[in-house]
């Protein structure tokens, strides 16, 4: 990488206005893209590269950073079937938006003939696919359009109080979803194992893997109550304001990133 942490942030992240989204922080995107920039110095991005992103979005988070890295003579299509609410506010004002070619489609069916791409991505992106068939197909189109395959996810273990506070809060996500809107979202963290699992599946073969820590706050478990105050089933509506309470408690004293597991991957044979 020719790039580092504090030229990013300079060249960047400094360009990004606070946002004023109680109870997160003003900076909280600027954190969150810190994190993603030091996941991909795990993945094999180099200067003039063509990347495919799945599940960029709303914020685009890895989207910016990736964009970054790729330089003026790379360039980044990010997907996403539908969280696109804040995508073209923040790569403009970042000034990378002309590197990025944005496509809103279902990843389980991309429109690429042939290996397009020097590497395909999917960062904090697993726990959005749904179900396990989606997780396969994806990961398999992501295959057939790519020579290599990057994958990291957050795992489910806490290492301190702070990053179990984050899995508390984090962990009601999924039930919240499917109670409000009849479909699961936002699922519990894989394993690395299970990600693993998951590539063999839809035919690929894990080169590298590892796992890391981010060292980072992180913001992104929380929900607001009132989402919670929605849910029309009264008996499920009320254990679970009972369990937001007690995670929110935790949480807002302090969060923290838990590790994030990564591995690399090419098409078998």
């Amino acid at each position: 990488m020719l790039f580092s942490e504090e030229t990013f942030k300079k060249d960047v992240l400094s360009k990004i206005p606070p946002r004023d989204e109680f109870p997160l922080p003003p900076n909280w995107l600027h954190i969150e893209m810190v994190e993603r920039f030091r996941v991909l110095q795990l993945a094999p991005i180099r200067e003039g590269m063509n990347v495919l992103e799945i599940g960029c979005g709303a914020h685009a988070l890895t989207t910016v950073p990736l964009a970054y890295l790729v330089g003026e003579t790379g360039r980044v299509v990010a997907v996403d079937k539908s969280r696109w609410s804040f995508f073209e506010e923040i790569t403009s004002v970042t000034g990378v938006k002309h590197r990025i070619i944005p496509l809103k489609l279902d990843a389980r069916e991309l429109p690429f003939p042939f290996k397009t791409f020097d590497l395909a991505l999917l960062v904090h992106g697993v726990r959005s696919l749904k179900n396990e068939g989606t997780m396969v197909r994806v990961i398999s189109e992501m295959l057939r359009v790519s020579e290599r395959v990057f994958i990291a996810e957050s795992l489910p273990v806490a290492t301190n109080e702070m990053q179990k506070a984050h899995l508390k809060l984090y962990n009601l996500r999924e039930e919240i979803f499917e109670a409000l809107f009849g479909e699961k979202d936002d699922l519990h963290y894989p394993t690395l194992g299970k990600l693993m699992e998951l590539v063999e599946r839809a035919g690929g073969m894990v080169t590298e893997s590892g796992t890391f820590e981010p060292g980072l706050p992180h913001y992104l478990a929380y929900i607001p109550r009132e989402y919670v105050e929605g849910i029309k089933n009264k008996k499920r509506r009320v254990d679970l304001l009972r369990r937001w309470d007690a995670a929110y408690e935790k949480w807002k004293k302090g969060a923290e990133h838990p590790p994030v597991g990564w591995l690399l991957t090419e098409k078998e044979g």
